[in-house]
């Protein structure tokens, strides 16, 4: 069942999603050489707690990490540990925060230095997919129109689209209906409607579409070793364009102690 989030809710979602972008955005700053993905999970944790939240991840089905943080061919639900994040490195880090009964969820990928060229094309591809995804995301266009357009992006530039994971609605839980795939036709799945929040995440790699799980049961990785990239924003349909909740923007905590 698709959950249209009554205006209470939508401004509950405002809260928790610019936290969750705030955190993002301080973690991202902290990726360097040398610096372990334990570290940056760690960071995130704190900042997390710092704003009064828990992380939605932690604990997930057992997952072990405040964050998902995916290295160079690392696709998605990477597991912080030891891992030392060198020069030339893309970064990919998924930050979700609960606050006040509602998920914000976001992702970005980062550079470490200079990366090759085609990586970099990678990166770029990735963000113009999923500013075209939130572009679709309007009412009286089916969720397949988000699907599509991330998908003729992606594809016309060399590129494939993971297809074993998804975007999703979000609010009380992190993951609602409906599933947002990254490939499809404009005329599939259910109808947006003003009211939907929808976490689209475009999650894009430099070679083979397929995807490998690692023997820790979370990590999922690229089957010939290329690269991946992953951006990801909470977004409102609205009567006109797509609200980007995880756009960073004038605090809501500043409203509310006026």
């Amino acid at each position: 069942m698709i959950v249209i989030k009554s205006q209470a809710d939508i401004e509950k979602m405002r809260v928790s999603c610019w936290a969750a972008a705030e955190v993002l955005q301080a973690v991202a700053a902290l990726v360097q050489p040398g610096v372990t993905t334990a570290q940056l999970d760690a960071a995130a944790g704190d900042l997390i707690k710092k704003y009064g939240g828990k992380s939605p991840f932690l604990g997930y089905k057992g997952f072990p990490c405040h964050t998902c943080i995916s290295v160079n061919e690392e696709v998605v639900h990477g597991v912080a540990g030891k891992r030392r994040i060198q020069y030339g490195d893309i970064v990919s880090i998924d930050v979700g925060i609960v606050l006040n009964g509602y998920v914000g969820d976001n992702a970005t990928t980062v550079a470490v230095g200079v990366i090759e060229p085609r990586t970099q094309q990678l990166l770029d591809v990735t963000q113009q997919a999923l500013v075209a995804g939130i572009a679709a995301a309007r009412v009286g266009n089916r969720v397949g129109a988000i699907s599509h357009a991330i998908q003729t992006t992606v594809e016309a530039q060399g590129f494939s689209v993971v297809r074993e994971f998804v975007g999703h609605g979000v609010g009380k839980r992190m993951h609602e209906d409906p599933q947002i795939p990254n490939f499809g036709r404009p005329g599939d799945g259910a109808k947006l409607k003003p009211g939907m929040t929808l976490a689209i995440e475009p999650m894009i790699n430099a070679g083979v579409s397929e995807v490998q799980m690692l023997a820790d049961g979370w990590t999922v990785v690229t089957a010939d070793g290329q690269p991946s990239a992953h951006f990801e924003h909470t977004v409102l349909v609205t009567e006109g364009d797509a609200e980007i909740l995880t756009w960073l923007k004038k605090s809501p905590f500043e409203s509310k102690a006026r």
